[in-house]
């Protein structure tokens, strides 16, 4: 219970000494003017104390934001090698504008400022304002940073992300190529698929187009791909196992049709030297051993666009199209987000509208099973 002794002073003026003793807690004491004061902080600790919030708040007193930033940069990112860079430099933004804060005082609506500012300011590293993605990315760093000194450090009893509204997002980009269609006449116009392919065969580079319909055929990212190596390909089972992704899950890709037997072809004249399935030129080294990279795709894959006339057209849009092509032919949302390495349906919602007619069908054979034709 809190005990307050009334005490005077040399020069004659009166204060109020607070004491608050509970069993298996270290006693708290504290000093005000203002009986009142006094029995309202007595109040409040045994309180917080009784909650397991005291001790906490006491440790966020004593932390400042730029501390939690410098220990979750040296002992959390290490463990985070691919987003190591990017989140080092995000965070360190944070740092530059409230880290002289303790943890107590960076309230939500500290966090509503930085969250502004990086969406009005000009990055020194384009030149341009910072899109509301990137500003995700920069909150979830500093979120995360937050969580681990909750749950692990025990410097904050709750985290102050959990208030704040992150930016809203444009709906995700959908640009798959088209198909090829018919002209008045009865020929055949070819679309945006068959001028890629064509191009792509046709390129200096002898990989491109096997790159491309693995691409096509598998939904795999561009990393993944160029990071392919022989031992984690099995042309027997038809499958390829990818131990590293962006979600950090194993992902077994399956591989068939002309995807497959381009592989097998490839397997015929791979490059001994090295167990990548793309490589680049080789790389001499100092002791007299050859190392290899993969193969840099930019020049013949902008070659073969152009050759191709398709405009506004990345590289990763291979992935949306196999999406695309997955979902029109009747794939659940569940399965080509299987097939793509989502955790969520959220991102690939975007495919819904493109399997509107295998969902028709469904409710169709619903409809005929319950009521007949």
């Amino acid at each position: 219970m809190a005990s307050i002794r009334k005490r005077t002073n040399k020069d004659g003026s009166v204060s109020y000494r607070v004491d608050v003793r509970l069993k298996g807690f270290p006693p708290q004491r504290a000093t005000f003017t203002r009986l009142t004061d006094a029995k309202q902080w007595g109040k409040n600790t045994e309180s917080a104390i009784k909650e397991n919030r005291y001790f906490k708040t006491a440790e966020a007193q004593k932390h400042t934001l730029g501390e939690m930033i410098d220990r979750y940069i040296r002992e959390v990112l290490p463990t985070k090698p691919k987003q190591q860079a990017d989140q080092t430099q995000q965070l360190e933004w944070f740092k530059a504008e409230i880290g002289a804060y303790t943890l107590a005082d960076v309230t939500p609506a500290k966090i509503v400022e930085c969250r502004d500012k990086l969406l009005t300011e000009i990055s020194d590293k384009t030149g341009k304002s910072r899109t509301p993605a990137t500003a995700v990315r920069y909150m979830a760093a500093l979120s995360h940073a937050f969580t681990i000194a909750v749950n692990e450090w025990g410097w904050l009893d709750d985290t102050p992300m959990r208030k704040v509204k992150k930016p809203s997002l444009p709906r995700g980009r959908v640009r798959f190529l088209s198909e090829d269609s018919l002209a008045p006449d009865g020929s055949v116009i070819e679309g945006e698929r068959t001028r890629l392919l064509k191009a792509c065969q046709s390129s200096a580079n002898p990989f491109m187009y096997t790159v491309v319909v693995l691409a096509l055929s598998t939904g795999m990212r561009q990393g993944e791909i160029m990071g392919l190596t022989w031992d984690v390909v099995d042309l027997n089972q038809g499958r390829a196992t990818l131990h590293e992704t962006k979600n950090g899950e194993r992902r077994v890709i399956p591989l068939s049709g002309r995807a497959l037997d381009l592989l097998k072809a490839h397997a015929k004249v791979r490059n001994l030297q090295t167990n990548l399935l793309f490589p680049g030129k080789p790389i001499p080294g100092e002791d007299g051993k050859v190392t290899y990279k993969p193969m840099d795709l930019r020049a013949p894959w902008v070659a073969a666009l152009k050759q191709a006339e398709i405009e506004d057209f990345r590289f990763h849009d291979l992935r949306h199209s196999a999406a695309s092509y997955l979902a029109m032919s009747g794939g659940s949302l569940a399965e080509i987000a299987e097939v793509l390495g989502h955790k969520t349906l959220q991102m690939v919602k975007r495919y819904s509208h493109l399997s509107e007619a295998h969902t028709a069908g469904v409710v169709a054979r619903m409809n005929e099973r319950i009521f007949g034709r």
